[in-house]
């Protein structure tokens, strides 16, 4: 060892430690790190291919702040309040991101010191739209960040065994003057979204004009809104693994409307 192993080891492998993005302990035998780093590299594979697949799907950029939220709202164990909070700031994100896909103009303005600066202004016809009951916890992030905006709601709701649904709305009137952005925290099967977009439509908002936000979604949701409606947009923070077999989103982060509002237990 001292003869041959250690001097190797220092010439060769030591001085490559610090090109190294990822350092398992114990190499192969670590068959949970080994496990963990595969599926996190197979998730960002999927995400990587479905926006070149669909160029209207957009994943925000991951930093270790944003990831170090979604440990937080997908652990079983956090408390109420630490839900809402991480969520809420997560939200936020997701609403400023999508907000940066509307129309704008070139605007000029004076400053304080008298010089000119150009700049851009935004569209001034806008409003949500929350798919209730889990959009209405993406409400208060998007007040926050335009002042008086006008908030529709479309309630889905499935009845008996012969899948038949019920849906409410309440939407602005002039709505197809509007873009939409359209809240469902979690995109799962894309059944609601589809049925909200449709409704939308009907109503006369163009598909160009809906930019349609959530936290997480899964492939499965993206691949059924996408090729049903391939001009909105989709704004999300991370694309999920997959469905499995009860339709839940996985790893997800379970009944999100639930836990925000605290009817989970």
């Amino acid at each position: 060892y001292a003869k041959f192993v250690k001097p190797a080891f220092d010439d060769f492998v030591l001085p490559s430690k610090k090109y190294a993005d990822v350092i398992i302990p114990r190499g192969g035998d670590n068959h949970v790190a080994i496990d963990l780093i595969v599926q996190h590299i197979r998730t960002k594979l999927g995400q990587h291919d479905l926006c070149k697949i669909y160029p209207n799907v957009y994943v925000i950029q991951s930093t270790f702040q944003i990831r170090g939220m979604h440990t937080l709202i997908r652990d079983r164990d956090i408390s109420k309040h630490d839900f809402v909070f991480y969520s809420d700031r997560l939200i936020r994100l997701v609403v400023e991101h999508g907000l940066g896909h509307l129309p704008f103009t070139e605007k000029q303005v004076v400053t304080p010191t008298a010089t000119v600066y150009t700049g851009v202004d935004f569209c001034k016809k806008l409003c949500g739209v929350s798919i209730v009951r889990s959009g209405e916890s993406m409400e208060n992030a998007l007040r926050a960040c335009c002042k008086g905006i006008k908030i529709g709601k479309i309630l889905i709701h499935r009845e008996g065994d012969d899948g038949k649904q019920l849906i409410y709305e309440k939407l602005p009137t002039d709505i197809s003057e509007r873009h939409v952005l359209l809240l469902d925290p979690v995109l799962a099967t894309g059944n609601s979204a589809n049925q909200a977009i449709e409704l939308l439509i009907q109503k006369g908002v163009p598909q160009s004009h809906i930019i349609f936000l959530n936290l997480i979604s899964a492939p499965e949701g993206i691949h059924c809104v996408c090729k049903r409606y391939p001009s909105l947009k989709i704004v999300t923070s991370e694309i999920d693994v997959a469905l499995n077999e009860e339709f839940r989103v996985i790893p997800g982060m379970g009944e999100f409307g639930d836990r925000y509002f605290g009817t989970d237990d």
